[in-house]
């Protein structure tokens, strides 16, 4: 196979095509040659500071041009990338550095700088290289992994997921994820976040011009398909639905037909929200990927299946995946229990840093969510076993009871979780973000009555004036418990 390394794969993009858009956030962009100096002129300020192949480095960066800069300046010093959000409170990002034992924290804030250890060098957020440094090429390096982010997990201590693949491109390979040559990404998901990360590594990768926002927000997302002619955008649910709510002459005054693919993945999707999107543009464009970060198998469904296998996530493209109960044994076809993965390939998709895989004998992996196949091989998910609730004898999963609160019209966003009740076990308590003059407790229960089981209800409810998830959709369900029981 014609394997090169990332960094002569965008040299070659460069000397092709050096001015066009490589990246763009707002009103800053970086043409492919520009993107290509700014990181050269990184790269050896951090091999400066001690940085060589291998080495791990924090990229604690928001949604930026610089965020890119600072990735293909770790890859060319054949370096590994190592995301973290740019708001982590300062002991859990010290938390992580130390872990990853990196040898530089970029974008740093002041208050973590004196927790990090002495071997860790910082630079600031909003540092960009010193035009004096030189942007020649580097020698030619392979990163052994092209990325390595982190994931607090069901026990809320950090890991790092390091790619099990090396920084090289195949260029003979077809073009993963729906890109086309000279294409561009509508990309409003947070980049720290393994799949808005990968969707925009890959696509910078394929020559596509990657639009950027800071945060997502529902018109600008819309805007920038227009302004840009993005033919392939990432969603995760929260986003599709902020959009869905945007009055209908907002929505529907964008121009977006130039929009050929529209992924969506990182939490469930309730049925409604799908119809809504694939009612609005066609079921052709609407896709829906499941995997971990750990990639050792995949599922990919398209709207066209989907209206005829509703409320699945696919069937499997990559790796293999079975349901087992609690004791191993695989289930039956139609029976609900754990998803167990196996990666197909020769090398490992990942590793672990400051974790262990749950594993079953022969290979097999589970993230810890529950589902069951159908006759047709396509697959359906439950909800994660840690966060299920067994309230009475009964299993109730959170995600249920939160796609049909999220249905409601003044319903911003939600979180379920189990209670303790000395009877019962645990009681369903609902967290939403809500104006509770405009949808009284009363008025959302009798709204949940008419779309789940009497025992699904919750018992209990509570308002918020803040978002419960965050812009890539994931919420921490354990946390939420934890604070709540706490308080009481």
């Amino acid at each position: 196979m014609p394997l090169i390394s990332f960094p002569a794969r965008l040299e070659a993009l460069a000397a092709a095509d050096p001015d066009r858009p490589a990246v763009s956030c707002l009103g800053d962009t970086l043409t492919r040659r520009s993107l290509q100096s700014a990181s050269s002129r990184l790269a050896r300020e951090l091999r400066d500071l001690g940085v060589g192949p291998g080495d791990f480095v924090t990229v604690a960066l928001p949604n930026s041009v610089d965020w890119f800069v600072a990735y293909v300046a770790c890859w060319m010093l054949g370096a590994v990338p190592q995301p973290t959000s740019a708001k982590l409170p300062p002991r859990e990002l010290a938390a992580i550095v130390e872990l990853a034992d990196s040898k530089v924290v970029i974008g740093a804030p002041d208050a973590a700088i004196g927790l990090l250890p002495a071997t860790t060098a910082t630079l600031p957020l909003g540092h960009r290289s010193d035009t004096s440094i030189s942007d020649d090429a580097l020698l030619d390096a392979v990163s052994p992994a092209w990325k390595a982010p982190t994931s607090g997990g069901s026990t809320g201590r950090p890991k790092l997921i390091v790619s099990g693949d090396p920084a090289v491109y195949d260029t003979d390979a077809p073009l993963p994820l729906g890109l086309e040559a000279d294409g561009a990404l509508m990309m409003p998901g947070p980049l720290y976040h393994n799949g808005p990360g990968v969707w925009a590594c890959q696509a910078l990768l394929a020559g596509n011009h990657v639009v950027l926002l800071p945060r997502f927000d529902a018109e600008a997302t819309l805007a920038s398909i227009e302004a840009h002619r993005c033919d392939v955008a990432y969603m995760v649910p929260t986003m599709m639905k902020r959009i869905s709510r945007l009055d209908d002459d907002v929505r529907l005054g964008f121009d977006l037909s130039s929009l050929r693919v529209v992924w969506h993945l990182a939490e469930p999707c309730p049925a409604w929200l799908k119809q809504e999107w694939i009612d609005w543009l066609g079921a052709e464009r609407i896709f829906e990927l499941y995997a971990g970060t750990e990639a050792q198998a995949v599922t990919i469904i398209t709207g066209t299946e989907w209206l005829a296998h509703r409320g699945s996530v696919g069937r499997v493209t990559s790796g293999e995946m079975k349901i087992c109960d609690e004791h191993g044994n695989e289930l039956a076809v139609g029976e609900q229990g754990e998803v167990w993965m196996r990666s197909t390939r020769e090398t490992p998709t990942y590793e672990y840093v400051g974790a262990e895989a749950k594993t079953l004998e022969g290979g097999w992996e589970s993230l810890g969510d529950i589902g069951w196949f159908d006759a047709d091989g396509y697959l359906y998910l439950g909800d994660r076993v840690a966060d299920m609730i067994l309230s009475g004898g009964a299993n109730i999963y959170p995600a249920e009871v939160e796609n049909a609160l999220n249905e409601h019209p003044d319903v911003h966003s939600c979180a379920v979780i189990g209670l303790p009740h000395d009877d019962r076990g645990n009681d369903v308590h609902a967290i939403v973000q809500a104006d509770e003059a405009q949808a009284p407790e009363s008025e959302l229960l009798a709204f949940l009555a008419e779309r789940l089981a009497a025992y699904k209800l919750p018992r209990s409810l509570e308002y918020v004036d803040g978002p419960l998830r965050d812009d890539a959709g994931k919420v921490r369900r354990s946390a939420l418990r934890a604070e709540r029981i706490a308080a009481h």
